[in-house]
């Protein structure tokens, strides 16, 4: 059975740091592209960061990148996202999600998704 679980999520002040997990099971991450996705109140999702399934390609969204960095632990079957230098409007829950894909580009969809993480940035 496919599973994603989050954690790593929680309140952190402006400026500050969280990283986040993906822990993966029932398949390997070594397989399967992931992607970081995040949707905050009365927003649409969008897809912050994602990662192929090769480890070579790796995808930000503009207001993250340079803050944010996306890797892997095939060893603990693992994907992280560090956020750094968080700001308010990164406040969200944040969701990691599989897909198919070829193993040089991230997931095209995404098919199975983990039960999110909240992000909280504030003073």
């Amino acid at each position: 059975q496919l599973q994603l679980v989050e954690s790593g999520g929680g309140l952190v002040q402006p400026g500050g740091s969280l990283r986040l997990s993906c822990a993966a099971s029932g398949f390997r991450v070594d397989f399967y592209g992931i992607g970081w996705f995040r949707q905050a109140p009365g927003k649409e999702r969008e897809r912050v960061s994602c990662i192929s399934s090769s480890g070579g390609s790796t995808n930000y969204a503009g207001s993250v990148k340079g803050r944010f960095t996306i890797s892997r632990d095939s060893a603990r079957n693992t994907v992280y996202l560090q956020m750094n230098s968080l700001k308010p409007e990164d406040t969200a829950v944040y969701y990691c999600a599989t897909g198919p894909g070829s193993a040089s580009v991230c997931p095209g969809t995404y098919n199975y998704w983990g039960q999110g993480t909240q992000v909280t940035v504030s003073s």
